[in-house]
């Protein structure tokens, strides 16, 4: 079991799981308009067994996929965080950022806010060459963040665990090597990393 990473920026608390977090998560993942870009929303079960894999991950490296709550009203608000997809892509292996965020939280730029926080935690502390992220071609949102971090576009595939046919098999790349990291936005105010 390693020190568990958590941290804050100015408006938003990254940090481990906890059981209070698994009703909200739920709603999240039932979102047709937050699961828009996925094969499907998740059933209560699948949504618990993400957050179990989110939590178990942490525990056992010290880092991994946040949950997210907003510092001042304490309510959870998603996920952002580092993960080694388990799909065989085409540029594996890598580690990957990723966000998913409730609808009541978009417009505010919260995404972006934890997202370049997670990528100081992943080059400044866990020291990674690198960092990638990708999502279905038409995610104009998700792209945006990406873009918004600095992140550059890198070519196109078909991600293997959505089925042929299906207009989100499409998938486009962002990197980020650990050299560019030093443009990333200025607003990560990091507190409570391990010393």
């Amino acid at each position: 079991m390693a020190e568990v990473i958590e941290f804050e920026t100015e408006r938003l608390s990254l940090r481990q799981w906890c059981p209070a977090d698994r009703e909200p998560f739920a709603a999240l993942n039932a979102d047709p308009r937050v699961m828009e870009f996925f094969p499907s929303a998740l059933a209560r079960d699948e949504s618990d067994a993400l957050a179990d894999r989110c939590q178990a991950l942490i525990t056992e490296r010290g880092w991994g996929v946040w949950a997210v709550a907003c510092k001042r009203s304490q309510a959870f608000v998603g996920f952002v965080g580092l993960h080694v997809p388990s799909a065989a892509l085409p540029f594996s292996p890598c580690v990957e950022i990723a966000w998913r965020l409730g609808f009541a939280h978009w417009g505010r730029g919260f995404a972006t806010e934890a997202a370049a926080a997670v990528l100081r935690v992943g080059f400044d502390v866990l020291q990674l060459p690198e960092i990638v992220s990708f999502t279905a071609v038409a995610n104009q949102r998700s792209r945006a963040v990406m873009e918004r971090l600095g992140m550059q576009a890198s070519g196109m595939f078909e991600h293997p665990e959505v089925p042929e046919g299906s207009p989100l098999r499409r998938h486009c790349l962002y990197r980020l090597p650990a050299g560019r990291a030093q443009n990333l936005p200025s607003i990560c105010c990091l507190s409570g990393l391990p010393r």
